[in-house]
């Protein structure tokens, strides 16, 4: 079900069994919209930053000079992302989801002032930092929040919204990149501009309410019933809270608080985890993010030396990112996680080998040749690949595979597993390319893409159209060492 399909303002949505569900949709769209911002601010970050680059390159010499300093302007954000992602789990499982929300937009806002003013590279990589920290707590939260508000039937596709404002927020960074092109300052305004959805969101979200499940486990159940009643019809909203009584009930048997060790010591949740931080690896080491932040470096790579036109074939990239997104959205829900992430795999894995061949065929001396365009299909191919697919399917299974109790930690420790991986790539890509060469860092993504869909085979349950209780009963018997999963879980009332 895509999002116009419920931009009304009430209908009904029927699962296998006729079993129905009414919720206002307007108000569920406008809170997984407001929420989203937190990707749009991940996604601008992402993208400004591959365009920006070239005109800090010619403002500082020493950048120029240095792939190691380029590669730190870039991964610095991916530090205070990991900072962030980590204490945004646990933000999340003490103060809540819209004060996490709101914490990471003052510190995004603050960042993106600093590194607007830089008088020098230290500064702006200082600036890079504090974006960074925002980015990871907004990585963190907002797929959580959408997800405890969306009903199951849809919640895939509302919280792939999420990624689909990253999408959109790269695809913004590069037409900013192209309008800024000729101003004075060019770099700076790219950058600075990012406070703008910040401030947005931030005086958005002071009307949001709390998520209601973190609300109903918090022991404010009226609160958390006046936001429920504002989804639900009378009969689903009993259902719910009877879910949530249950919900409350188990938690009430474990610890009231969790620790990062509690994770590893349940086998189920360790296996859930595994599943969860192991999509967020391979998101990352398949090479989305060396596409996202050095697109106009690959393309000029590829032999396109102009800055403008390296930004505007970067931009048709995005684009095809945003593009490929909305698709997911419809895909996810009715396609189902599992066989999206594995079709989305093996288009990567294509378009990665096209990369490859394309750079080691391609002649030192060729400008705007053959292979260069090959390149740039390569590009394409592979955005239009991945963005239905590994773009989407692990935010969205990571918000929906945990407990309660361990969602917002287990949530924060796969977003930081996620910003990990996306350091390395960020950090290590320039310096492999040039010590390797392009054709042969795209080979090895390839294989690495190989890898991922063996994982995802192995590792990742289909949880199409389940509710939390029915996801947690699938590592229950997967630790019991039964494959009882989607066939038996999907053949009844979950669907």
């Amino acid at each position: 079900m895509t999002i116009a399909s419920f931009a009304g303002s009430s209908e009904s949505i029927y699962n296998g069994d006729n079993k129905i569900s009414y919720f206002s949709n307007a108000y569920v769209l406008g809170l997984t919209i407001i929420a989203g911002i937190g990707g749009l601010l991940f996604g601008y970050d992402t993208g400004v930053i591959s365009g920006a680059v070239l005109y800090i390159r010619d403002e500082f010499e020493e950048v120029d000079q240095s792939s190691f300093l380029q590669e730190t302007i870039v991964s610095m954000a991916l530090v205070g992302a990991m900072i962030g992602a980590a204490a945004g789990g646990w933000l999340n499982d003490i103060y809540g989801r819209k004060r996490a929300t709101l914490s990471a937009d003052v510190v995004f806002a603050l960042g993106s002032i600093v590194m607007a003013a830089a008088p020098d590279p230290y500064v702006l990589i200082f600036g890079r930092l504090l974006v960074g920290l925002g980015v990871g707590v907004a990585s963190v939260t907002a797929p959580v929040y959408i997800s405890e508000a969306s009903p199951s039937e849809i919640r895939g596709g509302l919280v792939s919204t999420n990624v689909l404002m990253i999408t959109g927020g790269q695809f913004l960074s590069y037409l900013v990149n192209l309008a800024f092109t000729q101003v004075p300052g060019t770099w700076r305004w790219m950058l600075g501009v990012s406070a703008v959805p910040a401030v947005v969101q931030f005086c958005l979200m002071l009307f949001m309410p709390e998520s209601p499940r973190w609300l109903y486990m918090k022991k404010d159940k009226a609160k958390a019933i006046v936001v429920l009643s504002k989804i639900y019809d009378p009969l689903r909203l009993e259902e719910e809270i009877s879910q949530l009584a249950f919900a409350l009930e188990e938690e009430y048997r474990r610890k009231s608080v969790v620790s990062y060790m509690d994770v590893f010591r349940a086998k189920e949740i360790r296996l859930a985890f595994i599943a969860g931080a192991g999509l967020q690896a391979f998101q990352q080491f398949t090479g989305i993010n060396t596409v996202m932040y050095y697109s106009p470096t690959i393309v000029q790579m590829a032999g396109f030396r102009s800055n403008q036109l390296a930004l505007l074939l970067s931009l048709f990239v995005a684009g095809m990112n945003a593009m490929g997104t909305v698709a997911g959205i419809y895909l996810i829900d009715h396609f189902g996680r599992l066989k999206l992430a594995l079709c989305s795999l093996f288009g990567v894995i294509v378009s990665l080998l096209l990369l490859a061949a394309a750079f080691c065929l391609e002649s030192s001396d060729t400008t705007d040749g053959f292979y260069g365009w090959i390149a740039i299909l390569g590009l394409v191919l592979y955005i239009a690949f991945f963005a239905p697919g590994m773009g989407i399917v692990p935010w969205t299974v990571n918000s929906e595979v945990y407990p309660e109790s361990y969602r917002g930690i287990c949530g924060g420790m796969s977003a930081t597993v996620n910003w990990i991986s996306n350091l390395i790539v960020a950090q290590s890509f320039l310096s492999i390319a040039n010590l390797v060469g392009a054709g042969v860092t795209f080979f090895i993504l390839a294989g690495i893409a190989v890898l991922a869909f063996i994982f995802v085979s192995l590792y990742v349950p289909e949880t199409k159209g389940l509710s939390f209780e029915e996801v947690e009963r699938i590592w229950k018997e997967r630790a019991r060492g039964s494959r009882y999963r989607d066939e038996t879980l999907l053949s009844g009332d979950a669907l």
